[in-house]
């Protein structure tokens, strides 16, 4: 397994050696090119993505506008997981920014680990807390604060690389300001 994703899940549960053998054989490492989807709208989105290295991000359409609801880089996991979980069709995509290698799970496989690990529930329960709590922050600070401290939040809680690495277009649509707003705010702030 590779040393990111065991680090990544052995700070959530504790597990033998061979436990960590049967998850490793049920990820498959892929590698995806800039502009690449890795879960397309419309369609039942069957895997949960480690990201090795790169950044992807995960929007929906509004009246013919992107939206970007999620940001996501090295050693993030990332999912279309409302349609994931209930294995409906996606109304978001997952669009690499640039190339991504990723390790992928299916979600017959995280059922065959919740039914033969029994500390793999604990690492599907954290995931989906996590996802839970970082989609209500961003509604609550879409809501309630003003744009400068939205920019300023993110400045000081996102990885360094989605911060440098990510067009402003997407940053803007992130925080749901327009990118002339937010080109205002990063003149009001240098």
């Amino acid at each position: 397994m590779h040393l990111s994703l065991q680090k990544q899940i052995t700070a959530i549960a504790s597990f033998s050696e061979n436990e960590i053998e049967t998850i490793a054989s049920c990820f498959e490492y892929e590698k995806f090119n800039a502009k690449e989807y890795l879960s397309e709208m419309g369609k039942i989105s069957n895997k949960i993505f480690f990201i090795l290295n790169g950044l992807a991000r995960v929007y929906y359409l509004k009246d013919g506008k992107e939206i970007t609801t999620y940001l996501s880089a090295d050693e993030g996991f990332i999912a279309s997981y409302s349609s994931f979980i209930n294995q409906t069709q996606s109304f978001e995509n997952i669009q690499c920014i640039e190339d991504c290698e990723v390790l992928s799970i299916t979600f017959e496989k995280m059922q065959f680990l919740y039914n033969e690990i029994p500390n793999w529930e604990h690492v599907g329960r954290i995931l989906a807390e996590q996802n839970y709590l970082c989609m209500a922050d961003r509604v609550l600070k879409l809501q309630m604060i003003p744009a400068k401290e939205k920019y300023q939040t993110f400045l000081a809680s996102a990885p360094a690389k989605i911060i440098q690495r990510t067009p402003l277009i997407y940053i803007a649509s992130f925080l749901g300001i327009t990118p002339e707003s937010l080109s205002r705010i990063r003149q009001d702030i240098s």
